[in-house]
């Protein structure tokens, strides 16, 4: 069903033919080998880069050997013509019977046209991870939306994906959260607290914690030393925003399969992993005794001016050896990432993938070069960043929210504008590239809203399908019934615009997949809608080309089929994008 998979296949089997050599007379390396479209669709259907790759290896000039590949590939009955273009490029246009066959094919297969084979290995999707401390924040939720869609499309392509959510739930941020929750206790408790102390949470999301707290534990926390409370008040509140955390998220449409405590780490049940990680790597001779240099510019976190025990990084591409113990013997934070892709690794996920912030930019290296090493260069690691999210309202900049204390909550976005409107913006840019997000601009019911012209795009399909139903009731709309019609009426530039645009799915699919680049789904279905609207404008103009057309019910049954498929392509990637695709709109 993926056009550009089968002509390659059937370029690569006609150069095998030819029985083509390099200089040497070795056998060719035909994997660069590839069937794209043309840049310019006015030069053909597909371009074959054959003769441009191989000649080098081959010592040929690759114009005559683009025309001896075209001479055998036109003998192909599904291409009705071929033409060398430039140095050596081969581009060929495809017979109307092919493209009669594949819409039929799309038609048959429904919202199963472009899903990937099954199999192609196990892939953790490490996503959002956000600290405990709070209600999602806007920043979170672009994040988010980039790591749930990279994770749907991945399935789609045919991985086997687990979404995962890292608990950071033993850092210094959760003793933080449990004084503020104290605090709001003791005002349960109808104490007067006055201004929150600098340095604690000061949002009103804490005051149902507090309350919880009072409710079970009485004045039993009241004056006594924090060693008293600490530890059951933190749990109790990591509890708690861990529960606001999944409520925010399901808004989203974000659910997780597997929520990782970073504390298990060292207090569960299998023991200290992180003392397990380090001993992985001393035993692979990557850790040593040294002392670092102080880097320039503003020193990190975990530099300190003494011999310690470092793990050598730089072996695998980091900037420099790190430690992984501070001098009281406590773990580096750095530690525990380690330890925790590790467990990834020995739970088979050899592809690993985190979506970060881009603040965390400068931590990159270091993890992949982590995970090389405690993985043998078996595993790899790569690092998606998501740039900052200014929110604005008809241009001007959205203010701070009161109930969280310092930032606009995730679930502020969407219940103004809806899941739909935030996660198909969230991805309608790179996500490494800055993000304007204006509230009435994604809510406004016009083309330059791209989540509505998309779902529009769908929504007008059911309508002229209501509309074919009504008008011309003997027409099969079964999906039987179109896959029958005569697709090769199909003969109008704007219609095989529409099926070649469609044949990109499957290659689009498997793009997004590979680079882990969820924006490419947004981009082509805004692309294939522009061409839905632009062929309907185009009926208005010109009768004979409309949809449903009275007086030619063989064509009208033809393009209902070429409709159909657009549909059926619309709704699968808004699907694997978490975008609704509603059938009509208000």
């Amino acid at each position: 069903m993926d056009i550009f998979a089968d002509f390659s296949a059937r370029v690569r089997a006609t150069i095998e033919r030819l029985g083509w050599k390099a200089a040497d007379g070795s056998a060719l390396d035909l994997s660069r080998v590839v069937v794209e479209p043309p840049r310019d669709a006015a030069h053909g259907d597909l371009a074959v880069n054959a003769a441009m790759v191989l000649a080098k290896p081959m010592g040929q000039n690759p114009r005559q050997l683009a025309i001896q590949l075209m001479g055998e590939l036109a003998a192909d009955p599904d291409i009705a013509e071929t033409e060398v273009a430039g140095p050596g490029f081969l581009n060929l246009r495809l017979a109307p019977g092919y493209w009669a066959g594949f819409l039929a094919g799309v038609v048959r297969a429904g919202d199963q046209f472009g899903r990937g084979v099954s199999g192609k290995g196990k892939v953790n999707v490490e996503y959002v991870s956000a600290n405990p401390t709070g209600p999602m924040h806007v920043g979170h939720c672009r994040g988010a939306v980039v790591g749930d869609a990279l994770a749907n499309i991945l399935a789609f392509a045919g991985h086997d994906v687990t979404k995962e959510y890292y608990i950071n739930d033993a850092g210094a941020q959760v003793d933080v959260l449990a004084r503020s929750a104290h605090l709001r206790y003791l005002e349960a408790l109808g104490r007067d607290i006055g201004e929150i102390p600098e340095g604690l949470y000061p949002g009103d999301y804490l005051k149902p914690v507090g309350a919880a707290l009072a409710a079970e534990f009485g004045t039993a926390f009241e004056g006594k030393p924090e060693a008293e409370w600490l530890a059951t008040v933190r749990q109790k509140a990591i509890d708690a925003m861990m529960a606001m955390i999944r409520e925010d998220l399901a808004a989203l449409n974000v659910v997780h399969d597997v929520f990782f405590s970073e504390k298990s780490l060292q207090t569960g049940p299998e023991g200290d992993r992180v003392a397990r990680a380090i001993d992985t790597l001393t035993a692979a001779g990557l850790m040593y005794e040294g002392r670092l240099e102080p880097p320039k510019g503003q020193l990190p976190e975990d530099w300190e001016d003494r011999e310690q025990t470092l793990f050598r990084s730089t072996q695998f591409g980091d900037d420099v050896d790190r430690p992984l113990k501070k001098s009281d013997g406590s773990y580096t934070y750095f530690a525990s990432d380690i330890a925790y892709h590790l467990d990834k690794y020995l739970r088979g996920f050899a592809n690993q993938i985190d979506i970060w912030g881009a603040d965390h930019g400068g931590y990159v290296k270091r993890m992949q070069a982590a995970v090389r090493a405690i993985s043998g260069s078996k595993a790899a690691l790569d690092v998606k960043l998501c740039q900052l999210v200014k929110l604005f309202r008809a241009g001007e900049p959205v203010k701070m929210s009161k109930r969280s204390g310092s930032f606009v909550t995730l679930r502020d976005v969407v219940e103004e504008v809806g899941v739909d409107a935030v996660r198909f913006m969230m991805l309608f840019r790179k996500s490494d590239a800055p993000l304007d997000f204006d509230f009435q601009k994604v809510t406004e019911q016009s083309k330059d809203n791209p989540v509505f012209y998309v779902q529009y795009a769908h929504a007008r399909v059911h309508s002229v399908m209501k509309q074919a139903a009504e008008q011309l009731p003997g027409l099969d709309l079964s999906d039987a019934g179109l896959a029958a019609a005569d697709l090769t009426l199909l003969n109008d530039a704007g219609e095989l615009g529409l099926l070649k645009r469609i044949a990109q799915w499957p290659r689009v699919v498997e793009g997004a997949a590979e680079s882990h680049e969820p924006h490419r789904i947004a981009f082509f279905l805004h692309d294939l809608a522009s061409d839905l609207h632009a062929h309907w404008n185009r009926g208005k103009d010109l009768p004979q080309l409309r949809f449903v057309n009275v007086d030619d019910p063989l064509s009208s049954h033809a393009r209902l089929a070429m409709v159909k498929a657009v549909a059926s392509v619309l709704a699968s990637g808004l699907a694997v994008l978490g975008v609704g695709a509603p059938k009509e709109m208000r």
